[in-house]
Formats: C-alpha cells, structure tokens, sequence
C-alpha cells in the first residue's frame, strides 16, 4: 500500500532539469514573432515595493506570468540582458494565442508586464525602452529616499554582498561607484555589479532620474506614486494601477508586504544627515510632478 510519503512524492512536480530550461528557452525565442511585446512595466524604485505590486497584480486573472516560469518578475533586458536581443526578450511573454485564450477564460482584457526596478535607474535604459515601446505604460514607485537607502543596504547586507555598517557603505558609495555610470554609457554591453549593488545614496535623487523618462514618454504614460500609499492604502493604489494600465477592477484578497526586512532603527546621526541631503532634491521631485509626497517637505 503507498504511503502518503509515496503519495506527496507522486504529486510533486519534477525538478525543471538545465536540458528543459534550455529547450523551454529556445522555444520561446523560436517563437518570438508571435509574442507581442508588454503593455506595461514598472521601472522602480529599488526597495520601494516593486516586488508587492507585482504579486498583486499577477493575481488579477488579466495578467500573464512570464515565460519561462521561473522568471519571477522581471527579464533584466534593458539592463543586465540587453546584448540578448529583442527576440529574446519577447520570449518572456505570453504568445498571442496565450494571451486570446486567457482573455477567454475570464472575460477581460490581458495585460502583461514585467517589474524592473533598475530600470529607471539605468542611464540607457529610457531611450532604449522608448525605441522599442514609445506607448509602453510606466508605474513608478516612490519611498522615502532616507528609508530607501536604508532598506537596500540591509538588503545587500542580509544577502552577503555589503560587509560595510550603513554610515561606512554611505562613505564608500562615491569611491565604489566612480565611473561606472560612464562606463555603462560608453559600454552599451556592460552591466555594473557596484552601480546596482552600493547606490545608496544615488539611487534616493529620483528627479535626475526620472527627467530620461520624463522627456521621451507623454506624462499620461506615467503614473508616480508614492509607496508609503501602497503601504498605507493597498487596496485604493492597487485601483489606480490597474485603471492605468487598463485592467477592470479585482480584489486580489490580501496586500501583504512582499521583501520586509526587519532591523534595528537607522542611527539618528546618519537619518538626521541623510534627511538633510536629500531634503532639496525631494522638493524639486514634488514641484516637478506636482505630487505631495509625505517626506518631500
């Protein structure tokens, strides 16, 4: 008789072996031509709550996990992966047949995406996503920059890649990084480990930024909002992202905070500095898009 050892074993999906994610790939660029680009992609910020957006939208019944599925949110294409091609960065989205037969199955419009918070950190990354999508929707997610800051050192932290306390990671982020945002300018195949990791500080001047965007992309293709809002009000912020990217109205059930990262509090000293610091650029945010943020004064 099979034990429920033997019966849990029967029921567990195989392990995706690297033979099958290299043909699952190779079927996916094979049939590229018929993978229709996104609708929508939210670009940032880093720690701002990119990773619960997307998991709340990915339970509306209208969008479309990526292909293959193991990609969790994002193909890192016009960062990381751009020397891949556009063939395979259509290969990780729905095929128009997918697509047609998931708009079938609940009576709604499919929108697919991805979740990039580099992306509007990256100095190539606005004009490359305008050539390839200029009516693409953008969705950026604003937090305050000093707990920002904070909430990606302890993520670097945590994952073993910053061995610096926050006051030494802050100090070192100048040398660390010199040139790097050059290179990748000078370098269209480059891809810089320190310019994602140790940009601590950089990263929270979201307006230097954002203008790239701002210049190519009509302002009704962006929609701002500050993620203190997504926190605080889930479910009203969760509406306004799926009317702007053209989804009718769903309760996902619960908002829960995806990639919370408990710690000890931020020492005054270096909160005190760091408010002080981007206390100028927040304010040029808030009057160059006319948006009261909670931190901006």
């Amino acid at each position: 008789m099979a034990t429920i050892k033997d019966r849990v074993k029967e029921l567990t999906p195989a392990p995706v072996t690297g033979g099958l994610k290299r043909a699952l790939v190779r079927y996916g660029q094979a049939t590229a031509s018929r993978r229709p680009l996104p609708d929508f992609l939210i670009i940032g910020t880093k720690r701002g709550g990119t990773t619960s957006l997307w998991n709340y939208l990915l339970r509306h019944p209208g969008v479309p996990h990526l292909f293959p599925a193991w990609n969790t949110k994002t193909s890192h294409y016009f960062e990381e992966n751009w020397p891949r091609g556009v063939d395979w960065y259509r290969s990780h989205f729905p095929t128009e047949r997918q697509r047609a037969a998931q708009s079938d199955r609940y009576g709604g419009p499919v929108r697919a995406g991805e979740a990039a918070p580099l992306y509007m950190f990256h100095p190539l990354a606005p004009q490359r996503v305008h050539e390839l999508m200029p009516r693409v929707r953008l969705i950026v997610l604003l937090r305050d920059p000093v707990e920002r800051a904070y909430s990606h050192w302890k993520e670097r932290r945590t994952e073993g890649h910053e061995p610096l306390d926050f006051a030494a990671a802050l100090a070192a982020e100048p040398a660390r990084t010199a040139g790097e945002r050059g290179r990748l300018i000078a370098d269209e195949n480059y891809f810089s480990e320190p310019y994602d990791w140790h940009t601590y500080r950089a990263r929270g001047r979201y307006l230097e930024h954002l203008e790239p965007w701002l210049d190519r992309f009509e302002r009704g293709q962006l929609l701002v909002l500050p993620s203190e809002s997504l926190y605080r009000e889930p479910a009203a912020s969760y509406r306004r992202v799926l009317e702007f990217v053209g989804l009718p109205h769903f309760d996902p059930g619960e908002f829960r905070v995806y990639n919370d990262r408990r710690s000890a509090p931020m020492d005054p000293a270096v909160r005190a500095e760091l408010t002080e610091y981007f206390r100028p650029y927040n304010r040029a945010l808030a009057e160059r898009l006319g948006i009261d943020f909670d931190w901006a004064s």
